[in-house]
Formats: structure tokens, C-alpha cells, sequence
């Protein structure tokens, strides 16, 4: 690739930054405010970031940027709950993977914190956002307990611009057969007496962290570090989420999680469907993905298409993820077979904005068009959950943010070459 395209694409990777927020109206469209019914000739007025009216035939402010969505449909912006999203650039090269703290020895990472190793700059972030997802939860991976995420809107040119909470949003772990050997001695039974002892160690060093400083209490299984960041766990200030797939594994963790008093989130929950009203009495929210219906390994044989809507029909809260990074944008797809194998669309949408927004604790600001929230807007030329749809503008914080990335930059690079010109030049 010549320097050209590369600075090219850089500047895209950096984009969105204009220097304020613009005022916009975006008139005429059906808009989708996820909080309440569709509005036909609705018009979403943005000042300053935010979101300052929704409603029918409202007159756009003077001055305002109108964009007309005649025959079009507004949306918040999509909300992927489970990615590594400017973590990891090229998963074969593992220089550019920071969302592992490899530590194979001790299988816990409490306080490994993916804020110091988010690059704004990822190619990843431009083509996943003019796909119309705006918000991530960016995770750690690997390990018993893998550390803490962060959610991020996709825009900025550091991470303090980029983050949606001032700390991280959740603690992460894992119980899936892929912990099994490390941490568990290849049982089941072994990865949870490892989680028990973690945590009661959290809880034992918390009534007396100087006598651990002094030197005055037992040995402890894991570093200070990381009982000092199990702490807003063990006190329910901070969500665990917990992959797990087996209907049993779920029903395992979620007795654990009421034994400490934890907030737990499922991600994965391959076999939840199976263990729904378990989900649903104890008021546990799942990620799910929904193209996951193979039996891939001994822990997934109850894999179904399904799950999102049984889930759903029970009174469990779901939120959709892809489950990916540099296939985030193709959550709107998740979605819309979750609406083909029985989900409700309007649970679908709801799935991909306002669930999971609900579930990290930020739908004071996040995840629905309300006055006063953050403007993360995005305007399609037809329904949002069909393929074929094409994205025409994506707002975020209350900047349209130009729709290129790298892929678009190469596309029109080679669309219409003259085929006796050379295809790299200096």
C-alpha cells in the first residue's frame, strides 16, 4: 500500500474530531426511539452533544445542520457489549494483542485494566463505526478472571475522550472448558473451588488490608493488586460478567454469585435457553450471540438459533453481541436472525441499544433517543436489521463522523483503475 493511503487511512482511524459539536436536526424520518413507539415525521434535534428533542414536526433550531431522512429510519447508535474492539488489530500477531495479560502460571488478571492499551487510532474502530455501531464494551480476554473492561464510544483521539465511565464498567471472567486445565485442574469442580478461593481471599484480606501490609494474616492465592480490584465486586459496585455455555456451568455460577452477593452478567450462555427461569428468578442479563447454534464442543451440545427468543419469552433481560472484533458490525445481522428464529424486532432492536446499555448502568445516558442523552444517532436508508440496508450518516457525541475507513479507502483505490497503470506507485 503507497504512504499516501496509508496517511490516508490513518486520518480516517482519527477521525470525528471536529472542533465542537455541531447543532442538527435530522427531519422526517420514522424514527425508533427504543423507549417508546416509532414516531412517523420525526425529527431528533442535537445540541452540543446531546440529544435536546424527539418528537413529530418539531422546527429545526436556526442554524441548525438539517439532515432529511425522508423515507428513512433513526436509530440510536448500535451497542456491541462484548468485543475487543481497539485491543487487537491483527489476532495472528501477538504484538498487537493487548486484551490478554498473559500470566499462565496464575490464572487471575483482577487488575489487568484494558484502558492503558486502547489505541483510538485502530484500524478496526472506523469500519466497525460507519457500520452504525457507536458504543463497545471493549473486554479483556483469556484466564479464570481475565480483568476489567471498559465501554467506549467509537470516536476521539485518546482514551479519555473515548470512555463512557470514569472507570472500568465491569470485571471479567470465564468458567468455559477453556479455563478447565489452567485453572481447574481439567474439572469443572476444580475451576470453581479455584473461583471460591479467590474470592474468599478478596473477602478476607478487605476486613484488614494493613494487618496483609504488615504482614500479619495468611498467605493469599493471588497478588495485592488483585485483591485490592476484586473489591467493588465482592461490594456490587461492579458487574462480573462470566462466560459460560453449559446449562449446568450457568446454574453452577449463578449460585456462587448469590452465595457472595455478586452482580452477574452471562456472556455467551450457549445452553441458556435451557436454564431460563433459573436466569430469570435470579434477575440475571445475558450476551448472547445468536448465530451460535453448532455444537462445537461438549459444553455447546444445546446450541440453538432459538436462544435469544427463549431467553427472551422467559423474562430474562438479553442483550445481543457478535462476539467479535473486526466483525462488530455485523451485529445488526445477529440481530436480525434473532427476529427470524422468534425474538420480537422491537426486542431486536432494543437488543442492540437500550438492553445493553441497561445492563452496563449507563441508560441514564445511553441506548435510546431521549432529550439528554448522549447523541449517538445513526440514519439508515430502510430497516436497520436488513443486510441490504446501507448506513447515510453516523453521529456520535454530536459529530457526524465521515463515513470512510480503510476498506472504503481501498474499494475506491481499486474500483475503476486504469489497467495500464501500475497498481503501486511511490
Amino acid at each position: 500500500m503507497n504512504h499516501k493511503l496509508l496517511a490516508a487511512a490513518a486520518a480516517a482511524a482519527l477521525a470525528a474530531s471536529p472542533a465542537a459539536a455541531q447543532t442538527i436536526a435530522i427531519t422526517g424520518g420514522t424514527v425508533h426511539p427504543i423507549s417508546g413507539p416509532a414516531i412517523q415525521n420525526g425529527t431528533v434535534i442535537i445540541q452540543n452533544g446531546r440529544i435536546t428533542a424527539v418528537g413529530a414536526g418539531l422546527a429545526a433550531p436556526a442554524g441548525a445542520r438539517v439532515i432529511d431522512a425522508r423515507g428513512k429510519v433513526v436509530t440510536p447508535g448500535l451497542f456491541e457489549p462484548s468485543t475487543n474492539m481497539a485491543l487487537v488489530e491483527v489476532e495472528s500477531v501477538d504484538e498487537t494483542n493487548d486484551a490478554r495479560f498473559q500470566n499462565d502460571e496464575d490464572r487471575v488478571a483482577a487488575a489487568f485494566n484494558v484502558s492503558d492499551g486502547i489505541n483510538p487510532r485502530s484500524m478496526v474502530i472506523p469500519v466497525t463505526r460507519i457500520a452504525g455501531v457507536t458504543t463497545v464494551i471493549s473486554r479483556p480476554q483469556g484466564g479464570l478472571i481475565s480483568g476489567q473492561g471498559i465501554g467506549i464510544d467509537l470516536i476521539g483521539n485518546n482514551v479519555a475522550d473515548m470512555v463512557i465511565t470514569p472507570g472500568p464498567i465491569a470485571m471479567f471472567a470465564s468458567v468455559s472448558e477453556n479455563v478447565q486445565e489452567s485453572a481447574g485442574n481439567g474439572t469443572r469442580s476444580g475451576v470453581f473451588m479455584r473461583m471460591r478461593e479467590v474470592l474468599d481471599d478478596a473477602r478476607t484480606w478487605a476486613r484488614n488490608p494493613q494487618a496483609f501490609e504488615r504482614g500479619e494474616t495468611r498467605q493469599f492465592s493471588i497478588s495485592r493488586l488483585d485483591l485490592a480490584a476484586l473489591q467493588p465486586v465482592l461490594r456490587g459496585e461492579l458487574p462480573l460478567v462470566v462466560e459460560a455455555h453449559r446449562a449446568s456451568d450457568i446454574q453452577t455460577i449463578i449460585r456462587l454469585a448469590d452465595e457472595y452477593k455478586i452482580r452477574l452478567i452471562i456472556t455467551g450462555g450457549t445452553e441458556a435457553w435451557m436454564v431460563a427461569g433459573d436466569l430469570a428468578r435470579a434477575r440475571v442479563p445475558v450476551l448472547v450471540k445468536v448465530l451460535r447454534n453448532l455444537p462445537e464442543s461438549f459444553e455447546s451440545l444445546g446450541a440453538r438459533y432459538e436462544n435469544a427468543a427463549l431467553l427472551r419469552r422467559a423474562g430474562v433481560q438479553v442483550a445481543i453481541t457478535t462476539g467479535e472484533t473486526f466483525k462488530a458490525y455485523n451485529i445488526r445481522q445477529e440481530a436480525g436472525n434473532a427476529v427470524a428464529y422468534g425474538l420480537p424486532y422491537d426486542e431486536a432492536l432494543r437488543a442492540v441499544t437500550l438492553a445493553p446499555a441497561q445492563i452496563f448502568g449507563v441508560a441514564d445516558r445511553y441506548g435510546s433517543l431521549e432529550a439528554g442523552k448522549v447523541a449517538d444517532v445513526v440514519v439508515w436508508d430502510g430497516d436497520p436489521l436488513e443486510m441490504l440496508t446501507r448506513v447515510n450518516t453516523v453521529i456520535i457525541r454530536g459529530r457526524e463522523v465521515p463515513m470512510t475507513s480503510r476498506e472504503t479507502m481501498l474499494r475506491d483505490r481499486y474500483m475503476n483503475l486504469d489497467e495500464n497503470a501500475r497498481s503501486y506507485r511511490q
